[in-house]
């Protein structure tokens, strides 16, 4: 039998019993540090300061952009978000330029002095993807060191980390296997300079990991292994096993990284996420089951086997994007975990305990007119004007 529960002198036991109730739900609702990524490829972009009020009501605290557009970036001033902001793939070129870097970092970043907690700078947005045919290969790296230059002379840098996000694609395994992962040999050299560089600045690895890819990209892979509470599983060296291709590519970038020399360099994981449309897999329940998977795993805490512990993740994306190029696939415009217009596609708990629900939508989104229903109702009072001159006609005649 338990021992009752005895109070010190002076302690209320409702006080005590709503402390406890307060932290435990702080506790749950903090459980996963998730971040999100806020695109901004929308005919119709929802107003900034609503989006923020969403994000704050949902309590997602980390946000990674793509460019450093002072509409959004203003609706963060004073939010406490942390913010990745991103330099585009077009603007790597101007940032060869050491005084275009500084003029830079002095608008997008110390022009807000403390009232907009910037954490990272993404150098450009996967520029060494295959499909770019080298386009970006000589200017992304200079691009990096000046951007962290002129952090570092502008007296920020100890807090403010530029990086690059990059592809999956720029490490390889021949046979599959994480313990046989190494970076891409046309990009080598490159990729061995440029994570020693982040190691020696303290800056992180970003990569982008993409489950549904692997799936959609060929019908021979196995189903299941694309979930993090999937099923099935292959046997890598040392007697360690993977049940999901997310842990599988994540530690092949490890293997890879020990072996350019950097082996404790820090990895986020810039982009994840499920569609929801486009695809014979892309729906609705899949993305759930994905996230709801992932979300557990990140709330362990447990990490992989050659990277146990905490996991840096950023949930691609945050909103329906229907200007994004459907050139990959007509998925491209359907990753949100919100439609376009702010509202929550399916329940997802963001703390990982299992406990979904439907996350608070964008408020105060407001809608053009429906310019079909305006038009009957146009078109049925032109009916009955007509009708009513004909009825009087008649009554004169």
């Amino acid at each position: 039998m338990a021992r009752p529960l005895r109070l010190p002198a002076g302690v209320d036991a409702a006080a005590l019993l709503l402390l406890l109730a307060v932290t435990s739900r702080a506790t749950a609702a903090t459980a996963v540090d998730v971040g999100v990524n806020w695109g901004s490829q929308l005919s119709h972009p929802l107003l900034p300061s609503s989006v923020v009020q969403m994000l704050k009501e949902n309590g997602m605290s980390k946000v990674k952009l793509f460019d450093a557009d002072p509409w959004p970036v203003g609706a963060l001033v004073d939010s406490g978000i942390e913010v990745m902001l991103g330099i585009p793939n077009d603007m790597l070129e101007t940032m060869n330029s050491y005084g275009n870097a500084e003029d830079w970092v002095k608008e997008n970043v110390t022009s807000y002095g403390d009232k907009l907690k910037i954490k990272y700078v993404a150098v450009g947005n996967e520029p060494f993807l295959k499909a770019y045919n080298g386009s970006f290969m000589k200017t992304t790296f200079p691009a990096l060191k000046n951007i962290q230059k002129a952090l570092n002379e502008a007296g920020v840098g100890g807090k403010v980390k530029a990086t690059v996000p990059l592809n999956a694609d720029v490490y390889v395994s021949p046979d599959n296997k994480p313990s046989s992962g190494a970076f891409r040999p046309d990009i080598e050299g490159l990729m061995t300079d440029m994570v020693k560089f982040l190691h020696d600045q303290g800056s992180p690895f970003v990569v982008n990991i993409y489950p549904f890819l692997s799936l959609y990209q060929s019908d021979d892979f196995p189903f299941e292994f694309a979930f993090v509470d999937g099923g099935k599983t292959i046997q890598d060296k040392g007697g360690i096993s993977y049940s999901n291709v997310f842990d599988a590519n994540y530690d092949t970038l490890v293997t890879a990284l020990k072996k350019a020399g950097v082996p404790n360099l820090k990895v986020i994981v810039g982009e994840v996420g499920w569609p929801t449309d486009g695809d014979k897999n892309a729906n609705v329940k899949l993305a759930r089951r994905y996230y709801d998977g992932l979300l557990k795993k990140l709330a362990k805490k447990e990490g992989t086997p050659l990277r146990p512990g905490n996991m840096d993740v950023y949930m691609f994306g945050l909103f329906d994007e229907d200007m994004k190029s459907i050139l990959p696939g007509n998925f491209e415009r359907h990753w949100g975990i919100f439609t376009y217009d702010g509202k929550p596609k399916f329940p997802m708990d963001l703390s990982g305990q299992g406990n979904d629900k439907m996350l608070a939508a964008v408020p105060g989104v407001e809608y053009l007119p429906n310019k079909c229903a305006a038009g009957r109702a146009a078109a049925t009072a032109t009916v009955a004007a007509s009708s009513a001159l004909l009825a009087l006609l008649m009554v004169l005649v």
